[in-house]
């Protein structure tokens, strides 16, 4: 999104409370920081709390890079009641006075470990012939979403809160829905469940522990810019090529340059490799190793 605002390059790390909208969230801290260009990396609903990425800047050029981390949740499946919705806002359409017991959750969890076949839920942003399914689900439409496979990497019981409600945590990669995972864990419980409570704990690099509240944003005097990390944030997982001089220009023009002798280790990367493309440590573009050189595919103009 494009607004009045100063010139900032960064990211922040958003403790989304429950209610506001993603979109609501972003704008608000935007505003918040006096920023011209924000967009936030990956969705988070109203009923969900927690890490809300907002890139701001030539950050917002990393936003599906971020978005393609790997991901941490918690949260609270309520045994007994399957809703349209997968979580609290939904109807309820199934029920079942069977209650999992801790032993049992236990034996059901390595099931959905690895790379796992999931129906998303109804109530979700997926299109089909162009239409988001939410839409169609709240026009009353009688319709079915394709599985897709999603990688889980970990999943833990947490906590036995209570006979009809339990905690856990997830990490999981791209496209993972988390309510679709309580409602499918319940069934194979001999249950049904929804989603009471869901808050995500990371996104790729980034975690809670960076996380500033909406409230602290906008306090009156308060100076939310100090919380603004560096666009580099978004880059430890991808290898780094440094260079100076006249390399740092061209590839700044979109030329491709040969990889530095010092840096000739990254041609052994596997074809394609990408590769973050530095200058006295500020990003100047992702580049692609081919052939012993680097070529750009995303430049970027830094405030400087």
């Amino acid at each position: 999104m494009k607004r009045r605002g100063d010139r900032l390059d960064g990211f922040l790390v958003l403790d989304k409370p429950v209610g506001p909208t993603s979109t609501q969230a972003l704008g608000r801290a935007r505003r918040a920081l006096g920023a011209a260009k924000a967009g936030h990396c990956g969705t988070l609903d109203p009923l969900a709390s927690g890490v809300l990425v907002i890139a701001f800047g030539e950050a917002t050029k990393l936003v599906d890079h971020v978005m393609d981390g790997a991901k941490r949740y918690a949260f609270e499946v309520a045994w007994g009641e399957e809703r349209s919705t997968d979580d609290l806002e939904g109807e309820v359409v199934a029920r079942s006075d069977t209650r999992p017991d801790h032993a049992a959750i236990l034996a059901a969890l390595p099931a959905f470990l690895g790379e796992i076949e999931q129906v998303p839920p109804p109530y979700s942003a997926i299109k089909q012939d162009g239409v988001p399914a939410y839409r169609r689900a709240r026009a009353g439409e009688d319709f079915s979403l394709p599985a897709r496979r999603v990688r889980i990497d970990a999943l833990e019981l947490v906590d036995m809160i209570s006979p009809d409600r339990a905690r856990f945590e997830v990490a999981c990669g791209k496209g993972t829905y988390v309510r679709s995972l309580g409602r499918d864990l319940a069934r194979r419980l001999g249950t049904r469940g929804h989603l009471v409570a869901l808050r995500r704990l990371e996104v790729g690099p980034f975690d809670l522990s960076r996380g500033i509240s909406l409230e602290t944003l906008e306090a009156p005097g308060y100076k939310p810019r100090a919380h603004l990390l560096p666009v580099e944030t978004a880059l430890d997982d991808i290898p780094a090529l440094a260079v100076t001089g006249a390399e740092a220009d061209a590839v700044r023009h979109g030329r491709a340059v040969q990889l530095p002798r010092a840096a000739l280790q990254l041609s052994a990367l596997p074809p394609g490799r990408v590769v973050a493309v530095l200058e006295a440590g500020t990003l100047v573009a992702l580049a692609r190793i081919e052939d012993g050189q680097a070529r750009p595919l995303r430049v970027f103009n830094r405030n400087t």
